[in-house]
């Protein structure tokens, strides 16, 4: 007979070594799901563009670029930015929130604390880029946040640094 421990044992192995599969089918329904979603609110093509969340200091630059050279891409890449920087600078992450869900880390800490964040949009070859800057820690640590959650849930579409 086989003792009990070791049966239990057992169990919590084979448990355990399924886990990280598990997590990576979930991490990549929720990529799934992100990009349907990123289809529906941002004009551009998220498979010929690529986002980068890179942080700094002060905060952090979020730039959008197309893959290749596509003008069409570029504009709508520069449009869809601009108008979300403004949006931003106002506290509406109504957009974010759609595509990541209301409870995406950091989120709610950048809405709260808007008016002590500094959001600025500028053009760059190829697409776009927000740059997001201040003073307070708490507010850098949530825009540091923030970003972390759009590397992991945008995947391939998305780097964490400007080539």
């Amino acid at each position: 007979m086989i003792p009990t421990k070791s049966i239990l044992a057992f169990g919590a192995l084979c448990i355990l070594s399924c886990a990280p599969a598990d997590r990576s089918s979930e991490l990549e329904e929720r990529r799934a799901q992100v990009a349907a979603t990123g289809a529906e609110v941002m004009p551009f093509d998220l498979d010929a563009t690529t986002h980068m969340f890179e942080k700094t200091e002060f905060g952090g630059i979020q730039q959008v670029v197309a893959d290749a050279a596509d003008p069409r891409q570029v504009v709508l890449i520069r449009e869809h930015l601009e108008m979300e920087a403004e949006r931003f600078a106002r506290g509406d992450f109504h957009d974010p929130a759609m595509i990541h869900g209301e409870h995406m880390a950091g989120l709610h800490q950048l809405v709260q604390g808007h008016e002590r964040l500094s959001i600025e949009y500028s053009e760059i070859d190829d697409g776009g880029q927000i740059l997001y800057s201040t003073e307070a820690p708490g507010l850098v640590a949530a825009i540091h946040t923030w970003f972390d959650a759009q590397l992991r849930d945008h995947g391939d579409h998305a780097s964490g640094h400007r080539p």
